[in-house]
């Protein structure tokens, strides 16, 4: 039944990120693959059981790939900043989704089918002929066997009571509350992942070709005139991209935070709301004839390659704030996101050969997890860091504070450090890994590196670090 293989999956120890979201994200796809479900839920929407694609598995591999960052990297917002698309890819992989509409209303429905989905594994969960009593006593008696027999080896064997305890975490009210609250969590999620994939949305009537078009002059004309803005403020960035950056300090009254960090934010700004603008106008620009087809690809080609040089002028400005002040996780996550929107226009660019916009969607979400997951194999933290270090050696001094604000990810650059700027940077650091020594639920690959490092060369004392050293 699907109830006992989803409380299988979410019996898996966990803790706020590490080894234990990995077990417990294959103990879940394993559940949802394998598990019979029972009678057939109450339609959300329109429903109806479609085969699974190549894409679903594709999906399932990004969500699994996603929640795996936790056990290579130990930055928790590196964490948290992969759960947001891992939901998502979870989403299409349970329930599909290829059009715009389609993946928002799946994202809808998944919350919807969680709530649903609590009476549907309750009534599977009595199973055919017995009732929640035979089930309340089966998991009862196999508690009961478990304790008993366990306490006995353990007292036996040291070692098997060094696994036990490793694995069985220390019981008071907050653990206990901890856990009631994460299995509430994760059967909700789990069963409502079931519900959906015994009883996916029918998404077939999102892909009607039958819009309202408007005529060719009221959209033509607005664009013509943003492509020639455009066009002016782009001749203007030229000069910016392939100068140098004594620009800046030439310019009367401008300086390098007014130039590149505001500037910046405009420049993202004008990214995104141009591609609003390009979604609206390939929905509703009529493509009937041959005229209508090369002004479409005309206008709006010219406006998103005009836009590409905007990302680079934007790229250039964060680039040259970062030489100038410093790399940090803010100005190393936004130009991320910009370069993101980037691949978006060119992908735009490739649909308007053929004016075929079907795979746009999917291949944007795929981009942004191609994006993440090539984040965290970069070892953010530590790419901060030595981008930092290398500055100090140019600038003559270091923001230790900072640094020492950074994961253990940064252990391996940081160690690099002169003794006293080292001590005073790894100490935090030190200390965390000593609070969760012999916790596998939070083992990770850059943990262990770390730990590895500090044990060769241990931290001093560092009683006498400055608070701030700012550049």
């Amino acid at each position: 039944m699907i109830a006992g293989a989803l409380i299988a999956a979410l019996s898996v120890p966990l803790a706020p990120g590490g080894a234990g979201w990995l077990v417990a994200a294959i103990a879940g796809v394993a559940a949802l693959t394998i598990a019979r479900p029972p009678a057939e839920p109450v339609s959300l929407v329109r429903w109806q059981r479609p085969g699974l694609d190549r894409s679903r598995f594709a999906w399932g591999a990004a969500t699994i790939a996603l929640l795996a960052v936790s056990t290579v990297r130990a930055a928790g917002w590196l964490v948290l900043l992969c759960l947001a698309p891992a939901f998502l890819t979870g989403i299409l992989a349970v329930a599909g989704g290829r059009t715009t509409k389609g993946i928002l209303l799946t994202v809808w429905a998944a919350p919807a089918a969680a709530f649903r989905s609590v009476p549907w594994l309750k009534s599977g969960a009595r199973g055919p002929g017995s009732g929640g009593v035979r089930i309340a006593a089966t998991v009862g008696v196999s508690l009961a066997l478990l304790i008993v027999f366990g306490t006995l080896f353990a007292s036996a064997d040291a070692a098997f009571a060094g696994v036990v305890d490793a694995v069985i975490p220390d019981l008071d009210v907050a653990t206990a509350l901890r856990w009631i609250l994460l299995f509430t969590v994760g059967l909700l999620v789990l069963g409502g992942a079931a519900y959906l994939r015994a009883a996916p949305p029918d998404l077939s009537g999102l892909d009607s070709q039958h819009r309202r078009r408007v005529a060719r002059l009221e959209w033509s004309i607005p664009l013509s005139l943003l492509v020639l803005l455009f066009a002016v403020f782009v001749g203007i960035q030229l000069t910016v991209l392939f100068g140098d950056s004594q620009h800046v300090l030439t310019t009367e009254g401008l300086t390098y935070a007014e130039y590149a960090r505001t500037g910046f934010w405009q420049l993202l700004l004008v990214t995104g709301l141009t591609l609003l603008v390009l979604a609206g106008a390939a929905r509703w620009a009529p493509r009937d004839t041959r005229t209508d087809r090369v002004l479409i690809r005309s206008v709006l080609g010219t406006l998103a390659v005009l836009t590409l040089v905007i990302v680079g002028s934007a790229l250039h400005r964060m680039d040259l704030y970062a030489d100038t002040y410093g790399l940090t996780r803010l100005r190393l996550l936004v130009p991320l996101c910009e370069a993101w929107l980037g691949v978006v226009f060119l992908m735009i660019l490739m649909a308007g050969i053929r004016l075929r916009t079907a795979w746009l969607p999917r291949a944007v979400v795929a981009a942004g997890v191609l994006a993440l997951l090539g984040l965290a194999a970069a070892n953010p933290d530590r790419l901060i860091a030595e981008r930092n270090i290398v500055r100090a050696h140019d600038v003559g001094s270091i923001d230790i504070a900072f640094l020492s604000t950074l994961s253990v990810d940064a252990v391996p650059a940081l160690d690099k450090l002169p003794p006293a700027d080292r001590n005073c940077a790894l100490r935090l650091m030190a200390a965390q890994l000593g609070e969760r020594d012999g916790d596998w639920r939070t083992w990770s690959w850059s943990r262990e590196e770390a730990r590895k490092i500090l044990d060769a060369h241990p931290v001093a004392d560092g009683r006498n670090c400055p608070l701030l050293v700012r550049s």
